[in-house]
């Protein structure tokens, strides 16, 4: 690469940094690894040629596109225009056939790489007071989007059994892991979900790696299975779940630690068809754990010292998984990624990835106005966050290099200000006031009605000329 293409990519580097209150200050603030973002260029894109929508600004571009309201890739290409006015060159065309294109050749690897960098620098960068007893705690979910009804999103990811060919979406299943303390989504997995070992407990398993010792880990009873727990124990990671419906409790049994809260041995189950003899072999013959009922939820885990854990906390880190299903709502409603726009499968991946990714560094922006403002980061909005952040978009993209440290503080001190309201054990009925307009179902393919239209169409046309 030569000096001066490397010159202007630094600068790149730094305007996209600088959008996201990157680049100064102590840890917090350089969760974007400029260096690490440059190698990966090379890396990924090669030597590519001197092009409006190269890499950097493509992807630039496409996070703009999924932090904003509209969207679409006409409103990137509009923004793209504005940032070339801005610093002085031409304008570019509006037809957004090449900001498409320069899309499709982004580098999935690229994306996911930065995507779990910035998330793993967030986490390692965080104070020690946001983390339990200093300890990592990580929530694990599953849940799934949809996707425009094409035939290769189709056969890449089948729609529900219970809808009929024609009639339903394509559906993927996302499984990630988000740390409780920071929200950063550390690690994720996709897949279809249609077929042998798709669910989400088969999809953590990919995963698995990113536990380290010393974790401990929170998930919903979906996640209880004995060998998911022996596993995470091997490696020395604790859990809290909750109990699964199908094993029954006695607590008459084991090791009594007081009222309804003991000690007791799972005897290894029959080796699942999904497993191999080696790695059955070597999973324990049994495993010891605590099971605690508290305010009518039971709930299993390795923390076995009830002088250190009381069944209340452990109720309490129970409760803080809530906070997953808040974070997949943010990523899912508040950045609108329940539906997703790409056509093809390739193209999926790199939308999830980018949404991943700009989560991310909204985080990063929180964690900063958190430790500015004295506050836990689950004290603070996302969508106020996210609301900030576009609104300081124009600002921060044109301010002056003097001015741009000033403004940056403006934008975190606004963060901090919004914090959210403290609402223990709230409960809401799930269902909806509001009524919706009443429009009658397709109850057949699309292409079908079309044509029963049109000839409904011909035949009243027809009609007038006879008559």
């Amino acid at each position: 690469m030569d000096h001066s293409k490397r010159q202007r990519l630094t600068g790149q580097v730094k305007r996209f940094c600088g959008r996201f209150a990157q680049g100064a200050g102590a840890a917090l603030g350089r969760v974007i690894p400029q260096h690490c973002l440059l190698q990966w260029l090379k890396e990924e894109a090669g030597d590519y040629r001197e092009r409006i929508y190269d890499p950097l600004q493509t992807l630039a571009l496409f996070i703009e596109q999924v932090l904003g309201a509209d969207h679409s890739c006409q409103d990137a290409v509009a923004r793209g225009m504005s940032q070339r006015v801005a610093l002085g060159q031409s304008p570019c065309s509006l037809n957004n056939g090449p900001y498409c294109k320069a899309r499709a050749r982004l580098a999935l690897n690229l994306i996911e790489r930065l995507g779990r960098e910035v998330g793993e620098r967030l986490r390692a960068a965080q104070p020690e007071v946001w983390r339990w007893r200093g300890r990592e705690v990580k929530l694990i979910d599953g849940t799934t989007v949809s996707m425009p009804d094409t035939a290769a999103n189709q056969a890449e990811y089948p729609q529900s059994r219970t809808q009929q060919p024609d009639l339903g979406f394509p559906l993927m299943r996302l499984v990630a892991i988000i740390s409780l303390s920071c929200g950063a989504v550390l690690e994720w997995a996709t897949g279809p979900c249609k077929g042998k070992r798709t669910g989400e407990t088969a999809m953590l398993w990919q995963l698995a790696h990113r536990m380290r010792p010393g974790d401990v880990v929170i998930a919903d009873r979906y996640f209880s299975g004995y060998f998911l727990l022996a596993w995470l124990i091997r490696h020395g990671v604790d859990v809290v779940v909750r109990q699964h419906q199908l094993r029954h409790t006695d607590f008459c049994r084991g090791r009594q630690l007081g009222a309804k809260d003991h000690v007791v041995t799972w005897a290894r189950p029959a080796r699942p068809s999904w497993m191999d003899e080696a790695t059955y072999t070597i999973m324990p013959e049994s495993l010891i754990l605590r099971e605690a009922q508290v305010d009518g939820l039971i709930l299993v885990t390795t923390l076995i010292d009830a002088r250190q854990v009381s069944k209340r906390e452990l109720l309490g880190l129970y409760h803080a998984r809530w906070h997953i299903e808040l974070d997949l709502r943010s990523i899912k409603t508040v950045m609108q990624m329940d539906v997703l726009r790409c056509k093809s499968p390739a193209m999926v991946k790199k939308e999830i990835a980018v949404h991943l990714l700009a989560y991310n560094l909204v985080r990063a922006v929180m964690a900063q106005s958190a430790f500015l403002g004295h506050v836990l980061p689950r004290q603070l909005s996302f969508k106020a966050a996210l609301q900030l952040i576009c609104a300081f978009e124009e600002n921060l993209r044109h301010a002056p290099q003097e001015r741009m440290i000033l403004r940056r503080t403006y934008l975190l001190a606004g963060i901090a200000q919004v914090r959210l309201h403290h609402r223990p054990d709230r409960v809401e009925p799930r269902a909806v006031k509001r009524r919706t307009q009443q429009h009658p179902l397709m109850t057949r393919p699309r292409h079908i009605l079309r044509t029963e239209l049109l000839k409904q169409r011909q035949a009243r046309h027809e009609e007038g000329l006879i008559r």
